[in-house]
């Protein structure tokens, strides 16, 4: 279906460094003529709405620490209507493509741009201003002091060439962008569930290692508690708080709004890779004022106190510069005279630390270990020697383990980064799907998970008199 792909037969030129040429039978309209503001607010009853770079226009989570680094105020009357099919863009954040399409009646940030995007196929419409040319026209529309505090001028936004195909043509690339997702997204929901079966083989060979030691024949001793149950009997076991520097400390709770290459890197749970290095293309950075009061070291251990996320345990291994962390990760710098930082981040690998967590949820709102609950975390302690031959074990044991997951990382990456390569060359007219469309069965819809509800493309189409076909 996309090997076969070809361009058009006929281009001309579009105006636009970004767009370069474009099919010939396509319209180019200024985005004035496609969009009307929208006021409308004193709607505090509709759901609240996000806007984010990855996801698009959401329903924000109330509960989710992930999304919650901006306090919602009490009074929301003041906040902005967006009906479902509305163009809602971030005006601070639109040059990193913070915009997209209401996927229900809500209610966004009064900051924010609301208007009625009057294109025959709103759907495609999403995908054509989400894609990699139109986040640099946004950018080159965006003005300020410094890079991180950029904000849209409505009279640059307003000059954005928008490309406008024939209705019936909007509709098979909406068709096919939604088959192709399809087939890209199950391939990389595939590839994170062999990811999960290669990681509980890593997390047996960890539980066995931290919790029994490499010698089967040294007497075993009572733990005194049910997760680790018993022990070598030269071990000792500890509570978290007296197995650091200092205290647990929580990050900054402030917004992933900056990428200044000159600021400290701020580190969040979606900047880490299943094998712990940093992903690269999601850095973001905070002011060195702030970062400073949250700043990282290697081998501090940093641990989730909410969300979808909570319990889960992170080891800073390198940093290429200053860095600090996010509000809902909580810093654990290790004691280096009583434990390796890699010991007790193994340890929160293993089965026992899965168990404790368990037991520890507080669910009376949602699922949360606050930093008071992650100082009474017992830990089995090994004598430093002994807890370096843990370690080299279980780096030798999970070595091919590693190795695999390492690749099908990699290959996830690959086909997320050709899944938006493939979205830019169709909506802007670089590649041709009509032929392909037309095979796909009329009904056919993305089987997409919930994280990447973004990628469904099937948005009701304008019923305006005066939308462009």
């Amino acid at each position: 279906m996309i090997a076969d792909l070809k361009p058009y037969s006929e281009y001309k030129k579009s105006g636009s460094p970004w767009l370069t040429n474009v099919p010939a039978h396509w319209q180019v309209h200024n985005l004035r003529t496609l969009i009307r503001p929208q006021n409308e607010r004193h709607r505090p009853d509709l759901p609240l709405l996000s806007v984010a770079r990855e996801k698009g226009v959401f329903v924000r989570s109330l509960v989710d620490a992930n999304e919650n680094h901006n306090a919602i105020p009490e009074d929301l009357s003041n906040y902005k209507v967006a009906r479902a099919g509305s163009l809602v863009i971030n005006k601070m954040k639109a040059w990193q493509g913070s915009m997209g399409i209401a996927p229900v009646d809500g209610i966004v940030s009064p900051a924010y741009f609301v208007y009625d995007l009057r294109i025959g196929n709103r759907a495609f419409g999403q995908a054509l201003l989400r894609s990699k040319p139109y986040v640099a026209h946004f950018g080159q529309a965006s003005d300020g002091v410094r890079v991180g505090q950029w904000d849209l001028t409505i009279s640059a936004m307003r000059q954005i060439p928008v490309l406008v195909p024939p209705l019936a043509e909007q509709a098979a690339i909406v068709r096919f962008l939604n088959a192709a997702n399809g087939r890209l997204q199950r391939a990389i929901r595939a590839k994170r569930k062999v990811i999960a079966l290669l990681g509980e083989q890593k997390q047996a060979i960890i539980h066995h290692a931290v919790t029994r030691g490499l010698d089967p024949s040294v007497p075993l001793k009572p733990s005194g508690i049910p997760w680790p149950g018993d022990i070598p009997q030269h071990w000792e076991v500890r509570r978290l708080r007296h197995l650091i520097t200092g205290k647990l400390k929580y990050g900054a709770n402030a917004a992933a709004e900056f990428d200044n290459p000159n600021w400290p890197r701020y580190i969040r749970i979606t900047d880490f890779r299943i094998d712990g290095s940093l992903r690269p293309n999601t850095f973001r950075s905070l002011p060195p004022d702030i970062a400073r009061d949250y700043a990282l070291e290697p081998g501090d251990l940093l641990l989730a106190r909410s969300g979808a996320t909570v319990g889960k345990a992170f080891l800073v291994r390198t940093l290429t510069g200053d860095a600090c962390h996010a509000g809902y990760l909580i810093k654990a710098r290790a004691d280096r005279n009583l434990i390796y930082p890699e010991f007790l981040f193994a340890f929160t690998q293993s089965g026992a630390f899965a168990a404790w967590k368990d037991s520890t949820f507080n669910t009376a709102t949602i699922q949360n270990i606050g930093a008071d609950k992650y100082a009474n975390l017992h830990v089995p302690i090994p004598p430093l020697t002994e807890q370096r031959e843990i370690l080299d074990a279980i780096a030798e044991g999970q070595r091919p383990l590693v190795i695999a997951i390492s690749r099908l990382e990699r290959e996830i990456e690959l086909l997320q980064e050709y899944r938006s390569r493939l979205v830019a060359d169709v909506v802007t007219g670089k590649l041709d799907v009509r032929d392909a469309a037309a095979m796909l069965p009329a009904n056919a819809r993305a089987d997409i998970p919930e994280d990447d509800a973004d990628l469904e493309l099937e948005v009701e189409s304008a019923d305006d008199e005066d939308v462009v076909a």
